[in-house]
């Protein structure tokens, strides 16, 4: 017979949290397809004018938006603990991971005429506050740190019942998955850009964050939940190994960039050196 962990008060039933039964899961979902409109719309009114704008981040955005719309409004595969994994790595880390590499800010920079509210819109991304939020170390306790406040508490069993928690725990996590890439990343205009040396050793210690948590929850449910063990242990080694690959990707990325970096670098002293060499044999 399956071993079942058994708590106070059970956890839903359905295959998934989200549902359009919801109504405030359905606002959220709307507005992912919405922004995937506006973004498109964006990206062709800039090559309309004649500038370029790489397709793949087209790509890379409307994918990003459309899975998170699928992934809050769809009965998802496995039991629920597992259907709800699979809805977190990609609200909170695969989606975020593809609107990040689009571009979003330098494309509405770039697309918005000269005005306020192009202007606040670059005041804001250099804000202090913002720069505050984008330092690593915050952001990945607020992508981090919000994920066990979640489910280490009771917070997971309270949002199964309440819609409007339920909507706010999904935003949360997309925004905090958001955050956390982006800093990370650091692909559009901020108000400071931070070396590697200190956006890759913010991602390691994320990523044991989250690969601590997924074994604590192999261990244990959320509190206040019931799940078969089956479900869990499925559950939380889906959030574990689909966590690896997300941060694969993020390192895969900062790797790009190291070496992007360090080429232009290099080829800046080769053309000096060069240059030197040019100086010297003329004389």
């Amino acid at each position: 017979m399956t071993q079942v962990h058994v708590h106070p008060v059970p956890a839903e039933t359905g295959s998934g949290p989200g549902s359009l039964t919801e109504p405030y899961i359905a606002v959220l979902a709307v507005l992912a397809v919405l922004a995937a409109g506006v973004y498109l719309l964006a990206a062709h009114r800039l090559r309309r004018r004649g500038d370029a704008w790489p397709w793949p981040r087209d790509v890379a955005f409307t994918t990003g938006c459309v899975t998170v719309a699928w992934a809050v409004s769809s009965e998802l595969p496995g039991g629920p603990f597992t259907a709800h994994m699979t809805q977190h790595l990609i609200v909170g880390m695969a989606a975020p991971l593809l609107l990040v590499l689009a571009r979003p800010l330098t494309l509405a920079l770039r697309s918005l005429p000269p005005g306020r509210v192009r202007q606040g819109l670059l005041a804001t991304a250099h804000a202090r506050p913002v720069g505050l939020l984008l330092f690593p170390p915050v952001a990945a306790l607020v992508d981090i740190g919000g994920l066990w406040l979640l489910y280490r508490t009771g917070l997971f069993a309270a949002a199964q019942h309440q819609p409007l928690l339920h909507a706010v725990t999904h935003t949360h996590v997309l925004a905090a998955g958001l955050l956390f890439t982006f800093t990370v990343c650091q692909l559009d205009p901020v108000r400071r850009r931070w070396r590697l040396a200190v956006r890759g050793p913010a991602l390691l210690c994320a990523g044991a964050g989250h690969a601590v948590l997924a074994k604590s929850l192999y261990a244990a449910p959320p509190p206040g939940t019931a799940f078969t063990t089956s479900d869990l242990h499925t559950g939380a080694q889906l959030m574990y190994y689909g966590g690896d690959l997300v941060e694969i990707a993020l390192a895969v990325a900062l790797a790009v960039q190291w070496y992007t970096i360090t080429g232009r670098a290099t080829a800046r002293r080769t053309v000096k050196v060069r240059g030197v060499q040019a100086a010297s044999a003329a004389h």
